[in-house]
């Protein structure tokens, strides 16, 4: 039997409102200090959604004030596979590095940023790919 493709749709509208909500959630958490319960709702952002570059980003960086370091530096790495042309995401990773005394990778991290906030690229956009 086949399936209504607007099932599909509202499949996914219902897991991003979801998403969005306890993204939401969890940045008020941290607003409030409470970085436990943020760290739990982001990571409950990416498991709803693990193409969610702004959870897998404020991942890292909670789990990195919580002195989670590798985890965050996982976390950062996810980040920067969604948005490999995301300043904040390599400076963040960068950052994440250097607290947990990874200077070469800090190092390379904090080159990509450059290079991104001099206007270049790390990776061509697929339409870019397609142009003459």
């Amino acid at each position: 039997m086949l399936e209504d493709p607007r099932s599909a749709v509202d499949d996914n509208s219902a897991s991003d409102t979801e998403r969005d909500t306890v993204f939401d959630d969890a940045n008020g958490d941290l607003a409030l200090g409470d970085l436990t319960a943020a760290v739990e709702k982001y990571r409950r952002c990416v498991e709803i959604d693990a193409d969610f570059f702004d959870g897998w980003h404020a991942l890292g960086m909670a789990l990195m004030k919580t002195g989670h370091l590798r985890e965050a530096i996982g976390a950062g790495l996810q980040a920067t596979i969604l948005r490999p042309n995301d300043l904040l995401a390599w400076t963040s990773l960068s950052q994440m590095y250097v607290q947990d005394s990874q200077i070469g990778p800090a190092e390379d991290a904090k080159a990509n940023a450059r290079i991104l906030s001099l206007g270049g690229r790390l990776v061509k956009d697929a339409e870019q790919d397609t142009q003459p």
